[in-house]
């Protein structure tokens, strides 16, 4: 029972830390963002299972884990209030080609980082921008203006 507590209690510090870390980090890793994410795992194995190499001690934890989840999942699907919570809302960076600094500076964007995913979709200038939104998935949509 002991493992299912630092499950539930890992969890939740995980679910925590990705929420504070920032969407667009978690949408773009770069190779040491990888490393760190592989040395993250391990010391997180460590604390959940601590001595207990067995197979029943692994199972446990990683069901218990799995089980969290899908009922994150459902929450986020079933009561609206909560997927705000659980999953973050789009958020405005640029309109009519001004950046709106207040929400870049939130999420920690510099406009250099939102042109270059501009060009990535074929728009050379931040004037031709009507709209770009961070999604809550980290992705950056962009309306050009007509």
């Amino acid at each position: 029972m002991d493992i299912v507590f630092r499950g539930i209690a890992i969890y939740f510090f995980i679910y925590l830390l990705t929420r504070v870390v920032g969407r667009r980090e978690l949408s773009s890793l770069a190779p040491f963002d990888l490393i760190l994410l592989i040395i993250l795992g391990d010391a997180v194995q460590q604390g959940l299972t601590q001595d207990d190499y067995s197979i029943t001690g692994a199972v446990i934890a990683v069901g218990t884990i799995a089980t969290l989840q899908v009922v994150t999942s459902w929450a986020s699907f079933r009561l609206p209030r909560m997927r705000s919570v659980l999953e973050g809302e789009p958020i405005v960076i640029i309109e009519d080609g001004k950046p709106i600094e207040r929400n870049m500076k939130r999420e920690r964007l510099v406009l250099e980082e939102v042109m270059e995913e501009a060009r990535l979709q074929q728009i050379d200038s931040v004037d031709k921008i009507r709209w770009a939104v961070l999604e809550a998935s980290g992705n950056i949509s962009f309306i050009e203006k007509q």
